[in-house]
Protein backbone atom coordinates (compact mmCIF):
# COMPACT_ATOMS: atom_id res chain seq x y z
CA UNK A 1 0.00 0.00 0.00
CA UNK A 2 1.27 3.48 -0.92
CA UNK A 3 2.47 5.60 1.99
CA UNK A 4 0.11 8.47 1.17
CA UNK A 5 -2.86 6.09 1.24
CA UNK A 6 -1.84 4.93 4.74
CA UNK A 7 -1.74 8.53 5.98
CA UNK A 8 -5.04 9.47 4.34
CA UNK A 9 -6.61 6.35 5.82
CA UNK A 10 -5.22 7.23 9.26
CA UNK A 11 -6.58 10.77 8.93
CA UNK A 12 -10.02 9.47 7.90
CA UNK A 13 -10.18 7.07 10.87
CA UNK A 14 -9.04 9.84 13.24
CA UNK A 15 -11.77 12.20 12.03
CA UNK A 16 -14.35 9.42 12.20
CA UNK A 17 -13.44 8.58 15.80
CA UNK A 18 -13.59 12.26 16.77
CA UNK A 19 -17.14 12.61 15.45
CA UNK A 20 -18.33 9.31 16.93
CA UNK A 21 -17.28 10.20 20.47
CA UNK A 22 -18.91 13.26 22.06
CA UNK A 23 -16.57 16.26 22.12
CA UNK A 24 -17.83 17.14 25.60
CA UNK A 25 -16.37 13.96 27.07
CA UNK A 26 -13.48 15.36 29.12
CA UNK A 27 -11.90 11.94 29.67
CA UNK A 28 -11.84 11.15 25.95
CA UNK A 29 -10.37 14.56 25.09
CA UNK A 30 -7.71 14.19 27.79
CA UNK A 31 -6.65 10.77 26.47
CA UNK A 32 -6.49 12.01 22.87
CA UNK A 33 -4.48 15.04 23.97
CA UNK A 34 -1.96 12.84 25.76
CA UNK A 35 -1.65 10.36 22.87
CA UNK A 36 -1.30 13.17 20.34
CA UNK A 37 1.53 14.79 22.29
CA UNK A 38 3.19 11.41 22.88
CA UNK A 39 3.12 10.45 19.20
CA UNK A 40 4.33 13.87 18.05
CA UNK A 41 7.29 13.56 20.42
CA UNK A 42 7.89 10.05 19.09
CA UNK A 43 7.89 11.31 15.51
CA UNK A 44 10.36 14.08 16.29
CA UNK A 45 12.68 11.67 18.12
CA UNK A 46 14.73 10.85 15.02
CA UNK A 47 14.72 14.32 13.40
CA UNK A 48 17.94 15.76 14.87
CA UNK A 49 20.12 12.65 14.38
CA UNK A 50 18.91 12.33 10.79
CA UNK A 51 19.40 16.01 9.96
CA UNK A 52 22.79 16.27 11.65
CA UNK A 53 24.47 13.24 10.07
CA UNK A 54 22.94 13.74 6.63
CA UNK A 55 23.92 17.41 6.54
CA UNK A 56 27.55 16.51 7.28
CA UNK A 57 27.60 14.16 4.29
CA UNK A 58 25.77 16.67 2.09
CA UNK A 59 28.03 19.65 2.84
CA UNK A 60 31.13 17.50 2.40
CA UNK A 61 30.02 16.23 -1.01
CA UNK A 62 28.75 19.61 -2.16
CA UNK A 63 32.03 21.30 -1.29
CA UNK A 64 34.08 18.53 -2.91
CA UNK A 65 32.03 18.79 -6.12
CA UNK A 66 32.15 22.63 -5.98
CA UNK A 67 28.36 22.89 -5.88
CA UNK A 68 27.93 24.24 -2.35
CA UNK A 69 27.77 27.92 -3.34
CA UNK A 70 25.36 27.32 -6.21
CA UNK A 71 23.12 25.08 -4.10
CA UNK A 72 23.05 27.53 -1.20
CA UNK A 73 22.38 30.52 -3.47
CA UNK A 74 19.53 28.78 -5.28
CA UNK A 75 18.01 27.62 -2.00
CA UNK A 76 17.91 31.09 -0.46
CA UNK A 77 16.71 32.64 -3.72
CA UNK A 78 13.75 30.25 -3.75
CA UNK A 79 13.12 30.81 -0.03
CA UNK A 80 12.88 34.58 -0.53
CA UNK A 81 10.83 34.26 -3.74
CA UNK A 82 8.36 31.77 -2.25
CA UNK A 83 7.86 33.92 0.85
CA UNK A 84 7.21 36.96 -1.34
CA UNK A 85 4.68 35.00 -3.39
CA UNK A 86 2.82 33.60 -0.39
CA UNK A 87 2.67 36.95 1.40
CA UNK A 88 1.42 38.61 -1.79
CA UNK A 89 -1.24 35.94 -2.37
CA UNK A 90 -2.49 36.31 1.19
CA UNK A 91 -2.75 40.09 1.01
CA UNK A 92 -4.38 40.16 -2.42
CA UNK A 93 -6.96 37.53 -1.47
CA UNK A 94 -8.04 39.26 1.75
CA UNK A 95 -8.12 42.68 0.08
CA UNK A 96 -10.32 41.39 -2.76
CA UNK A 97 -12.60 39.21 -0.63
CA UNK A 98 -14.26 41.10 2.22
CA UNK A 99 -14.94 38.51 4.87
CA UNK A 100 -17.70 39.03 7.43
CA UNK A 101 -16.62 40.84 10.57
CA UNK A 102 -15.79 38.87 13.67
CA UNK A 103 -17.83 39.97 16.71
CA UNK A 104 -15.63 41.87 19.15
CA UNK A 105 -15.60 40.38 22.62
CA UNK A 106 -13.96 41.66 25.78
CA UNK A 107 -11.22 39.25 26.86
CA UNK A 108 -8.27 39.49 29.16
CA UNK A 109 -5.01 39.41 27.22
CA UNK A 110 -3.08 36.25 27.93
CA UNK A 111 0.68 36.10 28.02
CA UNK A 112 1.83 35.25 24.51
CA UNK A 113 5.20 33.76 23.73
CA UNK A 114 7.33 36.28 21.86
CA UNK A 115 10.49 36.05 19.83
CA UNK A 116 13.82 37.01 21.31
CA UNK A 117 15.90 37.60 18.19
CA UNK A 118 19.12 38.11 20.13
CA UNK A 119 18.63 34.84 21.98
CA UNK A 120 17.93 33.00 18.72
CA UNK A 121 21.20 34.27 17.27
CA UNK A 122 23.14 33.38 20.42
CA UNK A 123 21.58 29.90 20.50
CA UNK A 124 23.21 29.13 17.14
CA UNK A 125 26.51 28.89 19.00
CA UNK A 126 25.93 27.26 22.41
CA UNK A 127 28.68 27.10 25.00
CA UNK A 128 29.33 23.49 24.05
CA UNK A 129 29.36 22.16 20.50
CA UNK A 130 27.69 18.98 21.75
CA UNK A 131 24.73 21.07 22.91
CA UNK A 132 23.88 21.59 19.24
CA UNK A 133 22.27 18.15 19.32
CA UNK A 134 20.09 18.89 22.33
CA UNK A 135 17.62 21.41 20.88
CA UNK A 136 14.85 19.48 19.18
CA UNK A 137 12.96 22.59 18.02
CA UNK A 138 15.56 24.89 16.47
CA UNK A 139 17.01 22.67 13.72
CA UNK A 140 19.36 25.40 12.56
CA UNK A 141 21.54 24.90 15.65
CA UNK A 142 22.44 21.34 14.68
CA UNK A 143 22.58 22.31 11.00
CA UNK A 144 25.27 24.93 11.71
CA UNK A 145 27.34 22.34 13.61
CA UNK A 146 26.90 19.84 10.77
CA UNK A 147 27.91 22.48 8.22
CA UNK A 148 31.16 23.21 10.06
CA UNK A 149 32.04 19.52 10.32
CA UNK A 150 31.09 18.81 6.71
CA UNK A 151 32.99 21.83 5.42
CA UNK A 152 36.18 21.07 7.31
CA UNK A 153 36.12 17.33 6.62
CA UNK A 154 36.18 18.17 2.89
CA UNK A 155 39.35 20.29 3.26
CA UNK A 156 41.56 17.28 4.02
CA UNK A 157 39.78 14.28 2.56
CA UNK A 158 42.42 11.70 3.48
CA UNK A 159 42.95 12.94 7.03
CA UNK A 160 39.24 13.25 7.86
CA UNK A 161 38.01 10.28 5.84
CA UNK A 162 37.08 8.33 9.03
CA UNK A 163 34.88 11.24 10.18
CA UNK A 164 33.09 11.36 6.84
CA UNK A 165 32.73 7.58 6.76
CA UNK A 166 31.17 7.63 10.23
CA UNK A 167 28.73 10.40 9.28
CA UNK A 168 27.90 8.63 6.02
CA UNK A 169 27.15 5.33 7.78
CA UNK A 170 25.22 7.04 10.57
CA UNK A 171 23.16 8.94 8.00
CA UNK A 172 22.15 5.70 6.27
CA UNK A 173 21.40 4.10 9.63
CA UNK A 174 19.18 6.96 10.80
CA UNK A 175 17.45 7.04 7.42
CA UNK A 176 16.48 3.38 7.87
CA UNK A 177 15.27 4.12 11.40
CA UNK A 178 13.33 7.13 10.11
CA UNK A 179 11.72 4.91 7.47
CA UNK A 180 10.39 2.69 10.25
CA UNK A 181 9.16 5.74 12.15
CA UNK A 182 7.33 7.09 9.10
CA UNK A 183 5.53 3.77 8.71
CA UNK A 184 4.27 3.66 12.30
CA UNK A 185 3.40 7.38 12.20
CA UNK A 186 0.63 6.54 9.73
CA UNK A 187 -0.99 4.64 12.63
CA UNK A 188 -0.09 7.21 15.28
CA UNK A 189 -1.62 9.78 12.95
CA UNK A 190 -5.05 8.50 13.99
CA UNK A 191 -4.69 9.95 17.51
CA UNK A 192 -3.10 13.17 16.23
CA UNK A 193 -5.92 13.74 13.73
CA UNK A 194 -8.57 12.74 16.27
CA UNK A 195 -7.42 15.34 18.79
CA UNK A 196 -7.17 17.95 16.00
CA UNK A 197 -10.70 17.14 14.84
CA UNK A 198 -12.09 17.46 18.38
CA UNK A 199 -10.64 20.97 18.62
CA UNK A 200 -11.74 21.80 15.08
CA UNK A 201 -15.33 20.90 15.91
CA UNK A 202 -15.35 23.61 18.54
CA UNK A 203 -13.98 26.15 16.05
CA UNK A 204 -16.35 25.31 13.21
CA UNK A 205 -19.41 25.21 15.49
CA UNK A 206 -18.86 28.89 16.30
CA UNK A 207 -19.51 29.71 12.65
CA UNK A 208 -17.68 33.03 12.76
CA UNK A 209 -14.36 31.61 11.54
CA UNK A 210 -15.73 29.53 8.65
CA UNK A 211 -15.26 32.27 5.98
CA UNK A 212 -11.61 32.73 6.99
CA UNK A 213 -11.02 28.98 6.84
CA UNK A 214 -12.55 28.82 3.35
CA UNK A 215 -10.38 31.72 2.17
CA UNK A 216 -7.21 30.06 3.49
CA UNK A 217 -8.25 26.84 1.75
CA UNK A 218 -8.74 28.67 -1.56
CA UNK A 219 -5.34 30.37 -1.15
CA UNK A 220 -3.80 26.95 -0.60
CA UNK A 221 -5.41 25.59 -3.77
CA UNK A 222 -4.20 28.56 -5.81
CA UNK A 223 -0.64 28.19 -4.54
CA UNK A 224 -0.21 24.42 -4.85
CA UNK A 225 -2.57 23.87 -7.77
CA UNK A 226 -1.59 26.78 -9.99
CA UNK A 227 1.37 28.93 -8.93
CA UNK A 228 3.91 26.29 -7.83
CA UNK A 229 3.23 23.89 -10.77
CA UNK A 230 3.55 26.80 -13.24
CA UNK A 231 6.86 27.85 -11.68
CA UNK A 232 8.09 24.26 -11.83
CA UNK A 233 7.00 23.93 -15.46
CA UNK A 234 8.75 27.08 -16.67
CA UNK A 235 11.83 27.01 -14.42
CA UNK A 236 12.60 23.29 -14.69
CA UNK A 237 10.83 22.63 -18.02
CA UNK A 238 9.12 19.73 -16.31
CA UNK A 239 6.27 18.22 -18.35
CA UNK A 240 4.73 16.71 -15.18
CA UNK A 241 4.84 19.49 -12.54
CA UNK A 242 2.08 17.95 -10.44
CA UNK A 243 4.22 14.94 -9.54
CA UNK A 244 5.83 16.98 -6.74
CA UNK A 245 2.38 17.68 -5.35
CA UNK A 246 1.59 13.97 -5.56
CA UNK A 247 4.79 13.13 -3.70
CA UNK A 248 3.85 15.69 -1.03
CA UNK A 249 0.47 14.19 -0.06
CA UNK A 250 1.65 12.24 3.00
CA UNK A 251 3.88 15.07 4.37
CA UNK A 252 1.01 17.50 3.81
CA UNK A 253 -1.43 15.32 5.77
CA UNK A 254 0.96 14.95 8.70
CA UNK A 255 2.00 18.61 8.79
CA UNK A 256 -1.57 19.94 8.49
CA UNK A 257 -3.04 17.90 11.34
CA UNK A 258 -0.02 18.17 13.63
CA UNK A 259 0.77 21.82 12.89
CA UNK A 260 4.42 20.89 13.53
CA UNK A 261 6.97 21.98 10.93
CA UNK A 262 9.61 19.52 12.17
CA UNK A 263 7.44 16.42 12.55
CA UNK A 264 6.95 15.87 8.81
CA UNK A 265 10.66 16.29 8.03
CA UNK A 266 11.65 12.56 8.07
CA UNK A 267 8.59 11.68 5.99
CA UNK A 268 9.30 14.48 3.51
CA UNK A 269 12.95 13.43 3.33
CA UNK A 270 11.88 9.90 2.46
CA UNK A 271 9.56 11.12 -0.32
CA UNK A 272 12.28 13.41 -1.66
CA UNK A 273 14.50 10.37 -2.10
CA UNK A 274 12.20 7.49 -2.97
CA UNK A 275 9.55 9.38 -4.95
CA UNK A 276 11.26 12.43 -6.45
CA UNK A 277 14.73 10.88 -6.67
CA UNK A 278 16.57 13.79 -5.06
CA UNK A 279 20.11 12.76 -4.16
CA UNK A 280 21.16 12.81 -0.52
CA UNK A 281 23.83 15.48 -0.98
CA UNK A 282 21.11 17.88 -2.11
CA UNK A 283 18.10 17.07 0.09
CA UNK A 284 20.24 16.63 3.20
CA UNK A 285 21.25 20.29 3.03
CA UNK A 286 18.47 22.11 1.17
CA UNK A 287 15.39 20.68 2.90
CA UNK A 288 16.52 21.66 6.45
CA UNK A 289 17.20 25.18 5.15
CA UNK A 290 13.70 25.36 3.71
CA UNK A 291 12.26 23.98 6.96
CA UNK A 292 14.03 26.73 8.94
CA UNK A 293 13.66 29.78 6.72
CA UNK A 294 10.83 29.19 4.22
CA UNK A 295 7.95 30.18 6.49
CA UNK A 296 5.87 32.01 3.92
CA UNK A 297 2.83 30.09 5.10
CA UNK A 298 2.98 31.94 8.42
CA UNK A 299 3.37 35.23 6.56
CA UNK A 300 0.30 34.51 4.39
CA UNK A 301 -1.91 33.44 7.30
CA UNK A 302 -0.86 36.32 9.56
CA UNK A 303 -1.41 38.91 6.82
CA UNK A 304 -4.90 37.57 6.13
CA UNK A 305 -5.69 37.44 9.85
CA UNK A 306 -4.47 40.95 10.60
CA UNK A 307 -6.56 42.58 7.88
CA UNK A 308 -9.58 40.53 9.00
CA UNK A 309 -9.07 41.89 12.52
CA UNK A 310 -8.65 45.42 11.13
CA UNK A 311 -11.99 45.22 9.31
CA UNK A 312 -13.65 43.78 12.40
CA UNK A 313 -12.50 46.77 14.46
CA UNK A 314 -12.96 49.53 11.91
CA UNK A 315 -15.06 50.36 8.86
CA UNK A 316 -12.34 52.64 7.49
CA UNK A 317 -10.41 51.61 4.40
CA UNK A 318 -6.85 50.38 4.60
CA UNK A 319 -4.33 52.78 3.10
CA UNK A 320 -1.60 51.74 0.67
CA UNK A 321 1.10 52.46 3.25
CA UNK A 322 -0.65 50.29 5.83
CA UNK A 323 -0.83 47.43 3.32
CA UNK A 324 2.84 47.95 2.54
CA UNK A 325 3.66 47.90 6.28
CA UNK A 326 1.71 44.65 6.79
CA UNK A 327 3.44 43.09 3.78
CA UNK A 328 6.93 44.15 4.86
CA UNK A 329 6.55 43.04 8.48
CA UNK A 330 4.85 39.72 7.67
CA UNK A 331 7.48 38.96 5.03
CA UNK A 332 10.50 40.07 7.07
CA UNK A 333 9.61 38.49 10.41
CA UNK A 334 8.76 35.11 8.88
CA UNK A 335 12.47 34.33 8.40
CA UNK A 336 13.18 34.23 12.14
CA UNK A 337 10.63 31.56 13.03
CA UNK A 338 13.00 28.62 12.62
CA UNK A 339 13.04 28.05 16.37
CA UNK A 340 9.24 27.89 16.59
CA UNK A 341 8.01 24.71 14.85
CA UNK A 342 4.40 25.15 16.04
CA UNK A 343 2.08 28.14 16.33
CA UNK A 344 4.29 30.52 14.36
CA UNK A 345 1.39 32.10 12.45
CA UNK A 346 -0.47 33.17 15.58
CA UNK A 347 2.71 34.46 17.23
CA UNK A 348 3.45 36.51 14.12
CA UNK A 349 -0.09 37.90 14.29
CA UNK A 350 0.43 38.98 17.91
CA UNK A 351 3.63 40.76 16.88
CA UNK A 352 1.81 42.58 14.07
CA UNK A 353 -0.91 43.70 16.48
CA UNK A 354 1.58 44.88 19.10
CA UNK A 355 3.82 46.67 16.61
CA UNK A 356 0.93 48.43 14.90
CA UNK A 357 -0.48 49.62 18.27
CA UNK A 358 -3.30 52.24 17.84
CA UNK A 359 -5.58 50.11 20.02
CA UNK A 360 -4.74 46.85 18.23
CA UNK A 361 -2.36 45.57 20.91
CA UNK A 362 -4.72 42.85 22.16
CA UNK A 363 -6.87 42.48 19.04
CA UNK A 364 -5.25 39.12 18.25
CA UNK A 365 -7.59 37.68 20.90
CA UNK A 366 -10.35 37.75 18.27
CA UNK A 367 -8.59 34.92 16.45
CA UNK A 368 -7.13 33.07 19.40
CA UNK A 369 -9.86 30.36 19.24
CA UNK A 370 -8.89 29.78 15.59
CA UNK A 371 -5.12 29.57 16.23
CA UNK A 372 -5.24 25.80 15.63
CA UNK A 373 -6.45 26.12 12.04
CA UNK A 374 -4.15 29.08 11.40
CA UNK A 375 -1.18 26.94 12.40
CA UNK A 376 -2.41 24.03 10.28
CA UNK A 377 -2.60 26.04 7.06
CA UNK A 378 0.70 27.82 7.73
CA UNK A 379 2.55 24.53 8.30
CA UNK A 380 0.84 22.94 5.31
CA UNK A 381 2.02 25.71 2.97
CA UNK A 382 5.53 25.65 4.43
CA UNK A 383 5.81 21.89 3.88
CA UNK A 384 4.69 22.13 0.25
CA UNK A 385 7.12 25.00 -0.31
CA UNK A 386 10.00 22.92 1.07
CA UNK A 387 9.10 19.99 -1.21
CA UNK A 388 8.81 22.10 -4.37
CA UNK A 389 11.88 24.15 -3.47
CA UNK A 390 14.07 21.12 -2.77
CA UNK A 391 13.06 19.57 -6.08
CA UNK A 392 13.78 22.75 -8.06
CA UNK A 393 17.25 23.08 -6.50
CA UNK A 394 18.00 19.42 -7.24
CA UNK A 395 16.93 19.78 -10.87
CA UNK A 396 18.92 22.99 -11.45
CA UNK A 397 22.06 21.43 -9.89
CA UNK A 398 21.49 18.10 -11.69
CA UNK A 399 21.22 16.11 -8.48
CA UNK A 400 18.02 14.22 -9.20
CA UNK A 401 17.26 10.82 -10.65
CA UNK A 402 13.79 11.04 -12.14
CA UNK A 403 11.36 8.27 -11.21
CA UNK A 404 8.12 7.41 -12.94
CA UNK A 405 5.00 8.17 -10.94
CA UNK A 406 4.06 4.50 -10.66
CA UNK A 407 7.25 3.94 -8.65
CA UNK A 408 6.46 6.66 -6.10
CA UNK A 409 6.10 5.27 -2.58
Amino acid sequence: MKVWIKYLLGAFIGILVAFIFPSGNAGFVSVMSFLSELFIRTGRYIVIPLIFTTAIESVNKLRTSKLLLKTTSLTFLIIVASTLILTFVGLISILIVKLPRIPITVDVAAEIKGINVKQLILSLFPYSGFAALLDGSFLLVSLVAAFLIGWESASEEIMFKPIFALADSASKLFYNIATFFTEIMSVFCIAIVCFWAVQFRGIIEMGIYTPMILLLFVDFLIVVGVIYPLILHFVCHDPHPYKVLYASIAPMVLSFFSGDANLALPLANRHCRESLGIRRRSRGFTYPLFANFARGGSALVSAVSFILIWRSYSSLGISFFDVLWIFALSFGLSFIFGGIPTGGAFILLTILCNEYARGFETSYLLLQPASLIMGSFATLLDTVTAMFGSYIVAVKTKMVEHHTIKHFI
